[in-house]
C-alpha cells in the first residue's frame, strides 16, 4: 500500500488537515490579535483541507474496492 500513489496522496492530504489544526490551536491558545484576524480564515482552510482529504479517502476505497 506504500508504494501506492494515490495512498501518498491521501497521507499527504491527512498530513495537512493535521498541520492547519495544529497551527489553528496554536494561535487560538495564544490568543491576541493574530488570532482575532485570523481565526476564520484558519478554519475555512481546515475545513477546505478536511473535505479534499475525505474525498480522496472515498476516491481511494473505491479504486480499491474494483469500483463497484
Amino acid at each position: 500500500m506504500l508504494h501506492d500513489p494515490l495512498f501518498l496522496v491521501v497521507a499527504l492530504a491527512l498530513v495537512a488537515v493535521l498541520g492547519i489544526l495544529m497551527f489553528g490551536v496554536g494561535s487560538f491558545g495564544r490568543g491576541g490579535d493574530f488570532n482575532r484576524r485570523n481565526a476564520n480564515r484558519i478554519m475555512r482552510w481546515r475545513i477546505i483541507a478536511q473535505a479534499v482529504a475525505v474525498a480522496l479517502i472515498l476516491v481511494f476505497v473505491l479504486i480499491r474496492r474494483g469500483g463497484s
